[in-house]
């Protein structure tokens, strides 16, 4: 008798210890990714969903791409050698046109500070379209253009499948349509070397900095200077423009 009680509690014990284990030395783990920490760092609550930080520097990259970008869109416009050089200028110049009015919506109702001048990469490279003639101009313009689109691609993809923010999501669908028409525009052109291109998308450019995190929880915009005009054909509006009321919507 006492051997068959004994032999119970036995089983009884180890059933309870197979169904502890797995939790305690689960809870005791660390995330060696640091994914856990990553998705909650920075995020701030907004009337629209929570804003983490990958979806700041996402506002803070498509506000980027539209202040060197556009003026890119000009410069093929007026210089470029063939018809399709210069319809991929006109595309640039609709698309972030539109582009940069949403992102400067969206970053005003969300309170995220955005630049109002290209970074030093963005400059270097209009600096070398400017100097560029003829067929070189077509060339350099071509792929200069089309590798910053192949980066930003793969951001809008990651920012569209992971934010939690409505206004985000609706800039990455945005961002999404003006980008790859972009790409296929500068791809028609001809002058795309995609050998070169594959090898320079393989190497993770240096990240962008983001400016500090500033956005409050009810999301009121904040003030910013006047952006510069790139051209005196097609100004950007200044990053301080209030968002229309019908547009809010959470």
């Amino acid at each position: 008798m006492f051997s068959g009680t004994s032999l119970i509690i036995v089983c009884l014990a180890a059933t309870l210890a197979a169904l502890v284990f797995p939790i305690w030395s689960y809870a005791d783990r660390s995330d060696p990714t640091g994914s856990v920490n990553v998705l909650s760092a920075q995020t701030v609550t907004t009337a629209y969903g929570p804003l983490s930080a990958q979806d700041r520097d996402f506002i803070v990259k498509v506000r980027l791409a539209g202040l060197w970008e556009l003026p890119a869109g000009e410069l093929a416009e007026q210089k470029g050698t063939t018809a399709a050089v210069r319809t991929a200028g006109q595309h640039l110049v609709d698309g972030h046109t539109s582009l940069d009015a949403h992102v400067r919506t969206v970053a005003a109702q969300l309170g995220v500070p955005i630049p109002n001048a290209p970074n030093a990469q963005q400059q270097q490279w209009l600096a070398t379209l400017n100097a560029a003639q003829g067929q070189d101009f077509d060339r350099e313009f071509a792929n200069i253009v089309r590798l910053a689109h192949g980066r930003v691609f793969t951001v809008v993809a990651q920012v569209r499948a992971a934010t939690q923010n409505t206004l985000v999501r609706d800039l990455a669908d945005d961002a999404n349509s003006t980008v790859l028409d972009h790409i296929k525009v500068l791809e028609a052109t001809g002058y795309v070397d995609f050998a070169t291109l594959a090898q320079q998308l393989a190497v993770t450019p240096s990240p962008v900095a983001s400016p500090p995190v500033v956005a409050p929880a009810d999301a009121t915009p904040v003030g910013a200077a006047p952006a510069p005009s790139p051209s005196s054909t097609y100004p950007l509006p200044p990053a301080t423009a209030a968002p229309e009321p019908t547009s809010q919507n959470p």
